[in-house]
């Protein structure tokens, strides 16, 4: 795990500018959307109700429900919602009906990430911009196109990879928490008393006057803990200790000092503060400055998502969910640090038509909860399902363990379905579509795979038969990729037809993708010997591992099988879909999953084959 390779220090600096970008930047717009929404009244004690509930709701499901529990569950290092998924799935793997719906689950949960992907860049740099209104009302209408331009710029750089200004995000993130805690601390020396807030007290009693102003503010208080969910998500990358370690030491304490600031300084100045009470907490001389490092730290949040969205499409690609796309390798050092133009573009087109509908970072908050909640939600759901069946605790153990969460999380989530109608929707269909997408082409290749079935050939018996009468033999090595070990490859049969050779080295190979999230060399392959020279191999790969069929092919050194790279071809069977009448899909859905067939990636790419020794076989296949 990274911990043993880098000094604790370093990685807590680095998850500061990885993990906690956007819950970072959440003081821009949470107490300004609590206030500025017009459900809470402005009172002393309203006040100090709010700030509690900010502070209790950082505290249990931040700190305890996933700094304690969630960081605990993770797949081999690996954490993420789907890293969880396939730990809960595979869990209950002798329960299909209960598997598959924890799949459908869990895969619209990884949905809702890309409705997150476009609000938190979107709300995040408005905000930030919108500080700018506080230095002159005459820059209103340049918040804007400043957002845009900002936008467009972090957009356009991703194709060159961002390691390089890579290294300054953790400096920057803890400048920003830095600032954020100094900002708060000058303001609760004006008053002391806004502490007091700190006890459960104030949130409880808050609920009890107002208990259905106090359920609608939750929607909105819950913007405080948006991004949480990287702390589970990046454990990857940083490990368990570093990012609770940076949660307690560093993030916690300034995002409370800061929360605190805001509410003394609305008890101070009164309704004066509450448009933008972040931006009014600095001096004067210094709100401009403050722009430019909210405007920074909005980026490096905003940077985190676009690199989760990468990071999420190429996982759920490697589990079968959607079709190959390209994928593009920015460090030669780094193989994690990628860039996916579909992916890219299609986030900033729906980045762009979010803030043109929305136009300002109050509007987006009714359009960002419901998401998150969501998949908070989701995310106990499935705690619960790895806590019972993978830890094998107790009924009663593991409802102790997860109730309260369940339960706080229903409060938030059914809170945020009132902002349904005032944007909550917007994420929604987001994740829905892409959803869509992804049970189209999960189906689609069931039904491609099993027309291709109906006309299959087993493999052993051909080769036998095949050899009776041999053809004639050319030298090199064929390697014919098949998505079925057991079955003959149709470009097999296509190079017999047209050209009438084998040749005298000849390689079946079949990926296979699993749902853990690494799979070491060690167990990469499968070697079967078929006779005359041929073999059945299977390679395996986790859904982080990069695939690399010829690196893998270079292991069968060991296996008694001799590879001359320069002497060996690649035969991949091409199938060109063509729906028709009849059982199987929606006519639009098998229209939809014969576009989405025809746009992917081929395997050749996907599997890093060098261009000049492909020959790609094939025909249509009717589903």
């Amino acid at each position: 795990m990274a911990e043993s390779k880098t000094s604790l220090p370093t990685l807590m600096v680095g998850a500061i500018g990885v993990v906690f970008g956007d819950i970072g930047t959440s003081v821009l717009y949470t107490v300004k959307e609590v206030f500025g929404a017009g459900h809470v009244q402005f009172t002393s004690n309203n006040v100090y109700g709010v700030l509690s509930l900010i502070f209790w709701t950082l505290t249990i499901i931040v700190s305890i429900k996933y700094v304690v529990l969630v960081l605990r569950a993770d797949n081999n290092g690996e954490g993420g919602l789907v890293a969880m998924l396939t730990l809960a799935s595979t869990a209950v793997a002798d329960r299909p009906v209960l598997r598959r719906g924890m799949l459908v689950v869990g895969i619209f949960g990884t949905c809702l990430f890309y409705g997150d992907g476009v609000i938190t860049p979107a709300i995040t740099t408005l905000g930030a911009m919108e500080g700018l209104e506080v230095v002159s009302p005459n820059f209103a209408d340049y918040v804007i196109p400043l957002t845009l331009v900002v936008l467009f710029a972090l957009f356009l750089v991703q194709k060159h990879g961002t390691a390089g200004i890579g290294r300054f995000f953790g400096p920057v993130m803890l400048l920003w928490f830095a600032v954020i805690a100094a900002l708060g601390v000058l303001q609760i020396a004006r008053n002391p008393r806004i502490l007091w807030a700190l006890s459960p007290h104030y949130a409880l009693a808050f609920a009890a006057q107002h208990p259905g102003v106090t359920f609608i503010t939750l929607g909105a208080v819950v913007l405080c803990v948006t991004g949480c969910e990287a702390l589970y998500a990046d454990m990857g990358h940083f490990g368990k200790r570093p990012i609770r370690l940076a949660w307690f030491t560093i993030a916690m304490p300034a995002l409370v000092l800061n929360y605190f600031g805001q509410g003394a300084l609305l008890l101070a100045e009164g309704s004066a503060a509450v448009k933008n009470p972040f931006f009014h907490m600095a001096p004067d001389w210094a709100t401009l400055p403050l722009v430019g490092l909210a405007t920074a730290a909005a980026v490096i949040a905003s940077q985190a998502l676009i690199s989760g969205a990468y990071s999420v499409t190429k996982q759920v690609i490697q589990l079968g969910f959607l079709p190959h796309l390209t994928i593009q390798h920015t460090s030669v050092r780094d193989t994690g640090q990628i860039y996916m133009p579909l992916v890219n573009w299609g986030l900033f087109v729906m980045i762009v038509l979010a803030i043109g509908m929305f136009r300002s970072s109050n509007n987006l908050a009714a359009a960002y909860g419901i998401a998150v909640t969501t998949d908070m939600l989701i995310t106990t759901v499935l705690t619960f399902f790895v806590v019972r069946y993978a830890w094998k605790f107790s009924l009663a153990l593991t409802l102790a363990a997860t109730g309260v969460f369940l339960t706080v999380d229903l409060l938030f989530w059914s809170s945020n379905l009132l902002k349904l109608v005032h944007g909550g929707w917007f994420p929604l269909a987001i994740a829905g579509a892409i959803f869509l997408l992804m049970v189209t082409w999960r189906d689609g290749r069931a039904l491609l795979h099993s027309a291709l079935q109906n006309t299959a050939l087993n493999l052993t018996d051909f080769l036998e038969a095949l050899f009776a009468s041999p053809p004639s033999r050319v030298a090199g090595t064929a390697v014919f990729l098949t998505p079925d070990p057991s079955v003959v490859p149709n470009a097999l049969l296509h190079n017999l037809k047209h050209n009438k050779v084998l040749h005298e080295q000849n390689l079946f190979v079949t990926v296979r993708p699993h749902e853990i999230p690494w799979i070491g060399l060690d167990k990469r392959l499968e070697v079967q010997p078929l006779g005359h020279d041929c073999w059945q191999i299977v390679l395996h790969y986790g859904f982080k591992n990069d695939p690399d069929l010829p690196k893998a092919l270079g292991l069968l050194a060991g296996r008694g099988v001799k590879l001359d790279p320069m002497s060996t071809s690649y035969f991949l069977s091409r199938h060109i879909v063509t729906p028709t009448p009849g059982a199987g899909l929606m006519p639009w859905r098998e229209k939809l999953f014969a576009y989405m067939h025809h746009i992917a990636t081929d395997a050749s790419e996907y599997l890093n084959l060098p261009s000049n020794a492909v020959v790609e076989l094939g025909g249509k296949v009717e589903i």
